[in-house]
């Protein structure tokens, strides 16, 4: 079972690496999918199988399902693609990489110390996991959700395009009035031109 756990523990790593770094938004979901389903057995391999499934069931499946609603909702195309990747310099990298190799220091620092310490491998229920969430630790559930919501009406607010026929006339509105010379076309009404006299 160790085997498993380092296995997963590595695809977990390594997929959300590849989420951070890819430019498509829908490539970048997929690699979170797999890091979930890897994190999923990670948790399934030290002893919570209803934890597991819970990670399989509303990470893995309802939530990547919202988060490809909203990438479609949004409509990103390539014009996104191009501004990502105008925006990754490679001195970007600089900050988070130093954060990852001090948090891989802190790991090995930890397995080094324990001398191969083994978890315990006790297994957590459904009613355990229950209690838990729903009594000290039940205003964060809530605050999570409120978030949740917040972040799917605040995406929904920024990506909502106006009907063509609304744009049409928005642009038409603002359009400003400028002199003309005799015999130019001049927009007398959104689908009648006119000629200046």
């Amino acid at each position: 079972m160790e085997a498993v756990f380092f296995i997963a523990a590595i695809i977990a790593v390594v997929a959300t690496a590849l989420t951070i770094s890819r430019l498509n938004p829908i490539h970048a979901l997929l690699y979170l999918t797999v890091s979930l389903l890897a994190v999923a057995v990670v948790f399934f391999v030290l002893g919570a199988p209803f934890v597991a499934a819970l990670e399989v069931i509303i990470y893995a499946g309802a939530i990547m399902v919202l988060f490809i609603f909203v990438v479609m909702m949004l409509n990103l195309g390539q014009r996104t693609i191009d501004v990502e990747r105008h925006w990754l310099h490679p001195r970007m990298w600089i900050g988070p990489g130093i954060l990852a190799v001090i948090l891989i220091a802190e790991l090995a620092f930890l397995l080094i110390r324990s001398h191969g310490a083994r978890v315990a491998g006790a297994s957590v229920g459904p009613k355990q996991v229950a209690i838990a969430l729903y009594q000290p630790y039940l205003l964060g559930v809530e605050l999570a959700s409120f978030l949740l919501m917040g972040g799917l009406v605040g995406a929904y607010h920024l990506g909502v395009r106006r009907p063509a026929k609304e744009e049409k006339q928005h642009a038409v509105d603002s359009h400003e009035l400028r002199p003309v010379a005799s015999g130019d076309l001049v927009c007398a009404g959104p689908d009648r031109p006119s000629r200046a006299s």
